[in-house]
């Protein structure tokens, strides 16, 4: 096994790479967003923008329990009226979104996110997906529709609602199938339950299926991770996501757990990700990222999942829906306040569901993308990527070499052994030890305004 270093400039000797430092899902990350003043209008922001593949996402900001390792937007239940309150305001959000982004908008890949949109009862999932087809536009059963569940929540009626509307993923979180180890990270579910799950998935027919994984949980061990991989194997998926766990500030492990940030925790971390990449590889899987694994002999659906040529995330449009949900312009990010404790969270929300048609026509919160930016944002979500980037694509779209807009940091990267040196001529790629390493290499292509801010946030 290999270590990743870096030089100490006060002592001049070899430090040891932290492996686990920020899963870069977006950038820049919402800590960094900040309220906007003034408030700019979505039809001017949208007016100049290219429209023909737009991502949709929809966020449901609610779960029937919350994990110990969760920092996602979700509150635990709605009391009675709240969820068809939300939905009554996504539903106005949907109208006044639609008309600023005007007759060229196409949405070319959907998702429905939270939060577990499985919350919602089977006929209020129709109500969602009648505001993604009829209100927005987007036409459900000609492109890919990707949809977040959990075990509880994956009953038969919901799933058939899904699967009738055209879902053609369906993203079930598990993080365990050893009963001790769910509890460990504040997961109540038994093994049982879970089987149960993926077997209504099965005969649901939705065409991907994709089990979500967690190693580093406490108590697990190399033999409990592959019981684990194997239990998930059995289900022959189509997509595996194996996440390295994170505690962090105001969830239930992090108010439990303030010492699992050691050394050895991260060589643990370090240990069974490659362990577990290992074992995919050997089934049948290829990797894709860090994190996702795909089946080789998966079958297509005529509507892959995640993207294909339609969507790039790169370079194309978002349009989030819902008090928890980004979009993404090529000159602004934006979105609602964001919050992690669960009081916070439930202010936002009522917040949400409150507002008239009219208070959904402007930006409220968001960081302006400069030209340094997406280059950056460019850069970061393309070399994380097993693929790897091919550099004609990036000088296409700004005119430069990723070489020469960051030279320090690929001559980093490179002498840490994390850029494959065998890349065909023309890709930027990682190596096998840069993927392993994803979680640091990606922060440190953050820019010091970037940086600055989200040190300056105040968590909430």
């Amino acid at each position: 096994m290999t270590t990743s270093t870096t030089v100490s400039h006060a002592t001049g000797t070899a430090a040891p790479v932290r492996p686990y430092q920020s899963y870069v899902y977006a950038y820049p990350h919402k800590t960094a967003y900040r309220p906007l003043d003034p408030r700019p209008a979505l039809r001017e922001l949208w007016e100049e923008e290219p429209k023909d593949s737009l991502s949709l996402y929809l966020h449901i900001p609610f779960c029937e329990v919350r994990c110990g390792f969760c920092n996602l937007f979700t509150r635990v239940g709605a009391p009675e009226g709240l969820v068809s309150a939300y939905l009554g305001a996504l539903e106005r959000q949907a109208d006044t979104v639609r008309e600023a982004l005007g007759d060229r908008a196409r949405f070319t890949t959907a998702a429905f996110g939270g939060g577990t949109p499985t919350f919602l009862e089977a006929a209020e999932l129709e109500r969602l997906c009648d505001i993604a087809s009829r209100r927005m536009g987007a036409d459900l059963a000609a492109v890919p529709l990707s949809v977040e569940a959990s075990p509880a929540t994956a009953t038969a009626d919901r799933l058939a609602v899904l699967a009738e509307r055209g879902t053609t993923r369906l993203s079930l979180g598990v993080q365990s199938f050893v009963d001790d180890e769910a509890r460990s990270a504040v997961r109540p579910q038994r093994r049982e339950d879970v089987e149960a799950a993926l077997g209504r998935i099965r005969e649901a027919g939705i065409p991907v299926l994709n089990i979500d994984l967690i190693y580093g949980i406490d108590g697990q061990t190399e033999r409990s991770w592959r019981r684990s991989l194997d239990a998930a194997l059995a289900w022959r998926p189509e997509e595996l996501y194996l996440y390295p766990l994170y505690v962090r500030p105001l969830t239930g492990l992090g108010r439990r757990d303030a010492a699992a940030t050691d050394a050895e925790w991260d060589a643990q971390r370090l240990r069974l990700y490659r362990s577990g990449r290992d074992h995919l590889l050997a089934h049948g899987y290829e990797q894709v990222s860090m994190r996702m694994f795909r089946r080789r002999d998966a079958p297509g659906t005529g509507r892959e999942p995640g993207g294909g040529d339609d969507y790039a995330c790169q370079t194309d449009g978002m349009v989030g829906l819902g008090c928890g949900a980004r979009s993404y312009t090529s000159a602004l990010h934006y979105s609602f306040d964001y919050a992690v404790d669960m009081r916070e969270i439930r202010g936002i929300i009522d917040d949400y569901t409150a507002r008239p048609a009219a208070d959904f026509a402007r930006a409220e919160v968001g960081r302006a993308m400069t030209g340094d930016e997406a280059r950056r944002r460019h850069l970061l979500q393309s070399v994380l990527q097993a693929d790897g980037m091919p550099v004609a694509g990036y000088q296409a779209r700004f005119g430069t070499d990723p070489a020469e807009d960051f030279p320090t940091e690929l001559a980093r990267f490179a002498e840490r052994g994390w850029l494959d040196p065998d890349a065909a001529p023309g890709l930027l790629r990682l190596s096998a030890e840069g993927l392993a390493y994803s979680d640091a290499l990606g922060p440190e292509l953050f820019s010091p305004a970037v940086r600055a801010a989200m040190a300056d946030y105040d968590l909430k």
